[in-house]
């Protein structure tokens, strides 16, 4: 079978290395071209130093995207749009982006919103794809099973913490060692982007008679219908991301039922699998895994939902999808292990 000929572009970033990492020992995948403007030239390891001993790659100001099958966007957010009002790609190269820019569905374009676990016929069809942000994957993963069952009557409260490696390489004030370590702190309480698309998919789920889940960042906290009040934080690790979400009903749930609807969603998925057990972080670093684990008090579900923001929450993702629009494997190039202890 004739490989998958792959070009990566914004390739110098903390995505770009991982999504490397990955393709180079991908079975499928041919790595066309790694492009960075500012890197052109040197070897992929003087960047991305744990590659050393690993590839021989060189990055390149060039992009030929006459050679490849596949091209994926590791850039910032908004840079994904303009980069393509600036170049042609030609029809028939599929596009991965790893950006907000087309998450949120319009007839202003045609990609497809990658979360396999919902959209898999969509993906496996589809010639552009958004991939969906890691804070997004994480929360909409422990909500999408209750929002299906129409469980969710009431607002919604999320507590997420993610790693350093969330804020991207670019040094920041809150992102070197000794501001980070030992530290804990939240931000963009409320307002962070991703509930943008959290709210597209728990609404694309729920029954006509489930109220509205109202995008706060739209529509504001007045409008008619109930909302996801997602705090963030800044934790002291690299990576990961540890989400709580709090689920309240009109009547007392029985826990057996809604382990066995969680259950249920799931059973099928690749990466996502039910846990029995609480849930400890270091159970998805390194992997593309998501577990999901709930429990009930009274009229409370207590749901928790783990995954690497790198990986399942952006490249680990990425490769599944392009597994699925390919025809391929699903889990190829991302049979990875978390740490044994």
């Amino acid at each position: 079978m004739k490989k998958i000929n792959v070009g990566i572009l914004g390739a110098a970033g903390y995505t770009g290395g991982e999504l490397i990492r990955l393709l180079i020992n991908h079975p499928e995948v041919n790595i066309v071209f790694v492009n960075s403007e500012s890197n052109a030239g040197n070897k992929v390891y003087d960047v991305h130093e744990g590659l050393l001993g690993e590839t021989d790659l060189e990055f390149t100001s060039e992009m030929p995207f006459d050679k490849v099958d596949v091209v994926f966007f590791c850039f910032g957010h908004g840079k994904s749009e303009a980069f393509l009002k600036e170049h042609d790609i030609p029809a028939g190269v599929k596009i991965i982006d790893m950006a907000q820019d087309f998450r949120i569905a319009a007839p202003t374009h045609d990609y497809v919103y990658g979360l396999p676990e919902i959209h898999r016929a969509q993906i496996a069809a589809c010639q552009h794809l958004a991939n969906p942000g890691c804070f997004a994957t994480c929360i909409q993963l422990g909500l999408l099973p209750a929002a299906k069952a129409g469980l969710l009557i009431h607002d919604i409260s999320v507590n997420a913490i993610t790693g350093s490696t969330g804020a991207g390489q670019k040094p920041a004030a809150t992102t070197h060692f000794s501001w980070r370590s030992d530290n804990f702190s939240v931000y963009k309480l409320f307002t962070h982007q991703h509930l943008h698309e959290i709210c597209q998919s728990l609404n694309e789920l729920r029954p006509a008679s489930a109220p509205h889940v109202v995008d706060t960042l739209d529509e504001g906290f007045n409008a008619e219908g109930i909302t996801v009040d997602f705090i963030p934080y800044r934790g002291d690790f690299a990576r990961g991301i540890f989400c709580t979400e709090v689920i309240t009903l009109d009547q007392p749930a029985v826990e057996s039922d809604i382990v066995a609807l969680y259950k249920s969603f799931y059973e099928g998925a690749a990466f996502t699998h039910y846990s029995d057990k609480a849930l400890d972080l270091k159970q998805v670093v390194n992997t593309n895994k998501a577990l999901v684990h709930v429990e009930v008090f009274g009229r409370k579900i207590v749901v928790t939902s783990i995954i690497d923001n790198l990986l399942k929450g952006a490249v680990g993702q990425a490769v599944q999808n392009m597994n699925i629009m390919f025809g391929i494997d699903e889990r190829a190039g991302l049979r990875l292990k978390a740490t044994a202890f």
